[in-house]
């Protein structure tokens, strides 16, 4: 069976780091305030005129080197954002032509904060199919152009970023024990639009809009909708909760990842968290600190690592891999 294996990661945050002091002088908010609800200590904010494909093409490059490949061997590229350079074309065609590459195809997809699992499962679906042998999968964000910053509730949680990942294409037995992507899940439910969304587009007002979020309700379905899709990831694959060694989540809010690791019975030490030094980078927190996992030795070529992300939409979804 055909398997989409990780062989590179990649991550870049600018270098502005905006703490809950400089905000609190903003808004009416304190460091204790921002912590105690969300886990938040700092978040690292774009400069100006720094797009969302600058962040992409730096960790793009970052995975690249990582998988000791040029550019020209990729076969496509999918980009997942919310917060695109432009309405058209595609941010991924601004990486595809910031790295040089000169063949296969590049396409954004949107799916919010869930978006780098939407993403990686689009890729890996690709390599399954043999339309593509190597991929680059990035999630990159610029959520600090969309912000409110007058809006306490959500000001304080949002942060800018990029993390990318190469997959390519292995042959293998079709069981658990190889290495790979093992199994995906995507969900919707687009009658959730209220709760979390951005009040403006092209078609409906002709501006960008900013981000609005009734964050209480948004918490309540983030805990059952992620804990029901890691458990529909896993089924089939033969393999239980007991035998993940890391889940790498959306880093939306430290209370949800605690949340959902109680409803798995997970222990919270197999939760790969940035979220108090990242904030949340919507698309892009998945793949940073996947990015820094592996980095930093903690996640190790054969074993289990589950990823999982929810966003507005509703969208959510898991992807379950061998590394």
């Amino acid at each position: 069976m055909r398997r989409s294996v990780f062989a590179g990661v990649g991550a870049y945050l600018p270098e502005r780091v905006m703490t809950n002091a400089e905000l609190a002088r903003m808004v009416d908010t304190s460091d204790e305030w921002i912590v105690e609800r969300s886990g938040i200590r700092e978040r690292r904010i774009a400069a100006a005129g720094e797009k969302t494909s600058d962040l992409a093409l730096k960790a793009a490059q970052a995975a690249l080197d990582q998988a000791g490949l040029e550019a020209d061997a990729l076969d496509l590229i999918v980009l997942a954002t919310a917060t695109p350079d432009e309405t058209f074309p595609a941010t991924a065609c601004a990486v595809q032509a910031g790295l040089g590459m000169s063949r296969g195809f590049a396409f954004d997809v949107q799916a919010v904060c869930s978006g780098f699992v939407f993403a990686l499962a689009t890729a890996d679906n690709f390599i399954k199919a043999g339309q593509a042998d190597t991929a680059l999968v990035i999630g990159a964000e610029t959520f600090s152009r969309i912000l409110d910053w007058k809006d306490r509730g959500t000001c304080v949680l949002f942060g800018d970023g990029a993390g990318a990942t190469v997959l390519r294409a292995q042959d293998g037995a079709g069981t658990a024990a190889d290495r790979g992507i093992l199994k995906t899940a995507l969900h919707s439910d687009g009658s959730k639009h209220d709760l979390l969304y951005v009040d403006g587009g092209p078609s409906a007002t002709g501006t960008v809009g900013q981000l609005r979020m009734q964050g209480r309700e948004v918490f309540k379905h983030a805990v059952g909708n992620l804990s029901a899709v890691v458990g529909e990831t896993l089924a089939g694959t033969g393999l239980g909760v007991q035998d993940i060694d890391w889940v790498v989540p959306h880093q939306a809010n430290l209370r949800i990842l605690d949340g959902t690791a109680r409803k798995l019975g997970l222990p919270r030490e197999k939760m790969v968290v940035t979220v108090d030094r990242h904030g949340n980078t919507s698309a892009a927190s998945v793949p940073l600190a996947l990015a820094e996992a592996v980095g930093d030795g903690r996640i190790q070529p054969g074993q289990v690592v589950m990823m999982e992300a929810m966003g507005g939409g509703f969208t959510w979804g898991a992807a379950l891999a061998r590394w």
